[in-house]
């Protein structure tokens, strides 16, 4: 088996499909994260933490001229949130589909030979 088809078999796997479709769809869940974190929650609940504790320029916190301390905080807080964010996802997926996994099953419909069984064990009743 040549290297081309051999590569052709590796990439056409279902599982490697299926995670090159995953990181596509967490690039795109990524930005829809990061919106949410950027333009939601930080105007909401970050900005005024920030302005209260006397930090509203963050960006502008800076050491010894060039190390901006204040930008790493950001990215801190940010990766919190997200963190968080995204445990609350999992969890409630999580609890979704424990919920599904305690639903019972249906008992399953008896087979004819069943049936069958059940009408002779009936009609030997009805005899007696």
């Amino acid at each position: 088996m040549g290297m081309v088809s051999e590569f052709k078999a590796f990439a056409l796997k279902g599982n490697v499909v299926d995670l090159a479709i995953g990181v596509i769809i967490g690039a795109a869940f990524g930005k829809i994260v990061s919106s949410f974190i950027e333009d939601v929650i930080t105007p909401l609940l970050l900005k005024p933490a920030l302005e209260a504790a006397n930090l509203s320029k963050i960006e502008d916190l800076v050491i010894f001229g060039s190390v901006k301390y204040g930008m790493f905080l950001s990215a801190v807080i940010n990766f919190l949130i997200v963190a968080f964010v995204l445990f609350l996802v999992v969890k409630g997926i999580n609890a979704a589909r424990k919920k599904e996994a305690e639903a019972p099953a249906a008992p399953p419909a008896p087979t004819n030979e069943e049936k069958l069984l059940m009408e002779i064990r009936d009609a030997l009743k009805n005899r007696s």
